[in-house]
């Protein structure tokens, strides 16, 4: 597997929200679901191993937020092509493709490192091979949810891919810190090399129904104008799309700088950056259990900007704490808010996404999310090596709070009688 997932407004309504655990019923369903795990804790393990292999390499704010923007760069530029792929071509092969494509990727980086070969520029290309396979299986992986569960548990599906992927943030990165600590980055990426093949049985095994599609055969061109047509015109999806960004852009600084902090300003070691890690996801394991409570609660524009506000805070914390257990408890809340604003933007636009054309509208999507994440790593990480990372904490956070203000021109509109077929 690779990468992240969410949620949003289907839950609103107390009576429209399924069972929590419902969609582990389905044997498909929970296979794919432990295979997931099981590929994002190795996932996990190998960023660890990236970041810091990095921050050893070419230690400066610049090159080590590039390892973010290399994981993310791809899903910006090929999340429209491989939306269209998804809904045009059969998705359960092209799954096995990009898990294939990953595995070769992820096992390639491991012998050259093991060799000792590995420098920057490589470490960057293969850290964006491995994007590209990401890319492509992203739209594919979320579009086949609606696939494998009845529409009423698609809510609790997202929810329980949402705490799969941050059970796993949770317990990888710790794990990860440890064996680069003791046997090495090449370790790491050795063992997400592995994690992919579990996530490839399962989908060989599963004998995917083709959907009836009663509409005429699209070329891929023409699909990806359709798709983008269908984004264009679809007023909440907008709003979704601009929520993610005025959240994610900000959000990049902790993602893109956190290696280096925890090198050059905490003085940790490749395990003490891994517990930082798993703090983050342990706050997202906590945020994703107490959400569907929280949910029939509290509206879902005033959950995302309360989840908003409490990330700006985090990232003032980031510009002035330098001690370590008060940074643990700040990625704490850092991983609930993450899980909590990406839960919301996920199912918001798996919801108001019809069903011909959901994986293109969904790459729309990632387009608007990882190209946010991959130009605010970027930025942060070049103004870092200009103000050090104290102010550009101090700047992001600002933004943060800023974006908050705008979301009242942005409402996650309800999806009560929206026509997901």
């Amino acid at each position: 597997m690779n990468q992240k997932t969410a949620e949003h407004k289907i839950a609103n309504n107390s009576s429209t929200v399924a069972s929590p655990w419902q969609p582990l019923s389905r044997p498909l369903f929970r296979s794919l679901w432990i295979a997931a795990i099981a590929s994002n804790m190795a996932t996990w393990m190998h960023d660890v191993g990236a970041a810091w292999l990095m921050t050893t390499l070419a230690p400066s704010p610049l090159m080590v937020s590039m390892v973010q923007a290399s994981t993310s760069l791809p899903l910006f530029v090929l999340a429209l092509p491989a939306g269209a792929f998804a809904d045009v071509f059969d998705r359960r092969r092209l799954l096995l493709l990009t898990q294939g494509w990953m595995l070769v990727a992820a096992a390639g980086l491991a012998m050259l490192t093991a060799a000792g070969v590995t420098g920057p520029i490589i470490l960057l290309g293969f850290t964006f091979a491995i994007g590209v396979g990401t890319a492509f299986n992203a739209p594919a992986w979320q579009a086949i949810v609606p696939e494998v569960v009845p529409r009423e548990a698609l809510s609790s599906a997202v929810a329980l891919n949402s705490a799969g992927i941050n059970l796993a943030r949770a317990i990888g990165p710790a794990i990860g810190g440890l064996i680069v600590a003791r046997l090495g980055p090449q370790a790491a990426f050795g063992l997400n090399a592995l994690s992919f093949i579990g996530v490839i049985v399962v989908l060989y095994r599963w004998r995917r129904e083709k959907p009836v599609n009663r509409l005429p055969a699209e070329h891929l061109f023409g699909a990806m104008v359709a798709g983008l047509r269908y984004a264009r015109y679809a007023t909440g999806f907008r709003n979704v799309l601009g929520r993610a960004f005025l959240f994610v852009f900000p959000a990049s600084a902790l993602w893109g700088l956190l290696p280096l902090l925890a090198r050059q300003e905490l003085n940790l070691s490749a395990s003490g950056y891994g517990l930082l890690l798993g703090a983050v996801g342990l706050g997202a394991v906590s945020g994703a259990y107490f959400l569907p409570q929280l949910r029939k609660k509290i509206a879902v524009d005033n959950l995302t900007t309360g989840a908003t506000v409490i990330y700006a805070v985090v990232l003032l914390a980031m510009a002035m704490l330098r001690h370590v257990p008060s940074m643990v408890i700040v990625m704490l809340f850092s991983g609930a808010m993450w899980i909590t604003m990406l839960t919301a933007l996920n199912v918001s636009a798996q919801s108001v996404a019809a069903g011909w054309v959901r994986a293109r509208v969904l790459s729309v999507y990632l387009i608007v999310f990882f190209g946010s994440m991959a130009i605010g790593s970027i930025i942060w990480g070049a103004l870092a090596n200009v103000l050090t990372m104290t102010p550009v904490f101090l700047i992001a956070s600002a933004v943060a709070f800023v974006g908050t203000i705008a979301n009242r021109w942005l409402p996650l509109a309800s999806t009560e009688g929206i026509d997901l077929s």
